[in-house]
């Protein structure tokens, strides 16, 4: 190549030094203009809870989003079929499936968005063959090639949308973990109505069974003169009625086991083949949370999510405001051809760079503008629902303490009203079998008795509610840190009574 030619080579090219001098005026004003909002927002949260804490053994909630700790951590509640429905549960759940599958576009979405920062290379190959006139003949002509483009992120358009998706990403993570721990409440508070079901059935049994000896004893009564027909008759009754009862009761204990076999997705037989194995009384503490609410909602996945989708709305913002300057794009080839006609055989290389191309929106009727005031609309939107998730997760907390603390205070005297209703209705069963108390003496003995003994019963089931309910709205021990949503679905379980030891 000649002197002359290579200069006008060179000329061809825009010089640095004019590129930056046209450049710089737009990089000054897009820098005035680049202003998205914040990508976090304060929390005015209470300096401390208003109920009382619970009194507990263990420090914190300690399962860490591990999902074996998860399930050791359950076995603390007394119930040996507890840990392997939740299990199971989480496996067929849902929910679950669904947040997996939002994780996993959330990952697709960011490894993409994170792919337009860099350049693009395509390989292209073409083969042709005909008749040429220059040739003479029949040619055949092949060429191959590498093409690269690459989009120069001037004012971060391309950066923003990738903040956006890892932020979008992390809350999708969070997202799976919430929905791990809502299954475990659902299951443990499903489980828990039917462990109290179960006790209501034998109160009821238990009571039917008095009900029918009284009823038999006072009909021999009769017969033998000592007692009125319409005492006979109220004994009768009264025997039906309470069978009535029990046999409700079991079909609501029924009712409670399709409930989680829908849950689980275990077989009915092999549910209730776990159901067998009674449960231990719960631990009345099981664990402690932290005094100030700032740390308890740190480890809330749902609040962690809202956080983030502020996050991302504030890229989108940044986004849509860089979409309005120009855009820089440097293309290259490099590839060869040859040529093949009547014996003659033509080889060529070549290689290119450029175009470097600017691209300066000028009209488009508003769309940049709208695209900018929409993604600030769903920015402020983000900031509302962040603030108000919140709100509502310091109202959870403080309502199930304020449950904690009422079954506290009410289960002594629970318990004395059983003992002394007991003591009671012995004694006039006895007095009654002496003939010194009347039937409906006896009854309204025993009418109380069950009131109480009912009482007692709901007033469990209401705790360990109350508990798994603060479980829940503690974050059920969730931390950035936990593991990620697996690439692949779990095994649906459908194993017999088995749970981790």
């Amino acid at each position: 190549m000649s002197l002359a030619r290579a200069k006008s080579f060179a000329s061809s090219f825009p010089r640095p030094g004019l590129l930056g001098l046209g450049l710089a005026p737009l990089l000054l004003i897009a820098g005035c203009s680049l202003q998205p909002p914040a990508p976090s927002v304060p929390l005015a949260t209470p300096t401390g809870w208003q109920a009382p804490l619970p009194l507990a053994a263990g420090p914190s909630l300690p399962h860490h989003s591990s999902q074996q700790r998860l399930l050791e951590w359950w076995q603390q509640a007394g119930d040996p079929a507890l840990p392997g429905l939740i299990e199971a549960a989480q496996a067929a759940s849902p929910t679950v499936g669904t947040a997996r599958s939002r994780f996993l576009q959330a990952r697709a979405t960011r490894v993409s968005s994170g792919a337009a920062l860099g350049p693009t290379l395509d390989a292209t190959a073409q083969t042709s063959r005909g008749f040429s006139q220059i040739a003479g003949g029949v040619a055949t002509q092949n060429q191959a090639g590498l093409q690269a483009s690459w989009e120069i992120d001037l004012f971060g358009a391309n950066a923003a949308t990738r903040d956006a998706a890892q932020a979008r990403l992390e809350g999708a993570q969070a997202q799976w973990h919430d929905a791990r721990i809502s299954v475990a409440a659902e299951v443990a508070n499903e489980l828990n109505n039917f462990r109290s079901c179960r006790r209501e059935l034998a109160i009821q049994e238990s009571d039917a069974a008095s009900r029918a000896e009284s009823s038999r004893l006072t009909d021999l009564a009769m017969r033998a003169g000592f007692q009125s027909t319409a005492n006979a008759a109220l004994a009768r009754a009264s025997s039906a009625e309470a069978a009535a009862r029990a046999r409700q009761q079991r079909a609501l204990c029924d009712i409670s086991v399709k409930a989680l076999v829908a849950l689980t997705a275990l077989d009915e037989p092999a549910l209730r083949a776990r159901l067998a194995t009674p449960a231990q009384p719960a631990s009345d503490a099981l664990f402690a949370i932290d005094h100030l609410p700032a740390a308890v909602l740190s480890q809330r996945p749902d609040l962690f999510n809202a956080d983030r989708n502020v996050a991302a709305a504030s890229a989108e913002v940044g986004s849509a405001q860089a979409k309005r300057y120009p855009r820089l794009t440097l293309a290259g080839s490099v590839g060869a051809a040859s040529f093949r006609a009547r014996g003659t055989n033509v080889d060529v290389s070549t290689w290119s760079i450029g175009p470097l191309s600017v691209t300066l929106p000028l009209f488009d009727g508003g769309r940049r503008r709208a695209d900018i005031n929409a993604a600030q609309a769903r920015y402020d939107e983000a900031v509302t629902q962040y603030r108000a998730t919140a709100r509502q997760a310091v109202r959870e907390v403080e309502e199930a303490l304020v449950n904690l603390e009422s079954t506290a205070a009410r289960t002594t005297d629970a318990r004395a009203a059983v003992e002394g209703y007991q003591a009671s209705f012995e004694a006039t069963e006895q007095r009654y079998r002496g003939g010194l108390a009347s039937l409906l003496e006896l009854e309204e003995s025993r009418r109380m008795l069950l009131t109480a003994r009912t009482t007692q019963s709901a007033l469990e089931r209401e705790r360990m509610a109350a508990w798994i309910a603060l479980y829940r709205a503690a974050g059920g021990g969730w931390r950035q840190d936990a593991p990620l949503p697996p690439d692949t679905p779990p095994a649906a379980s459908t194993a017999p009574a088995t749970h981790p030891s």
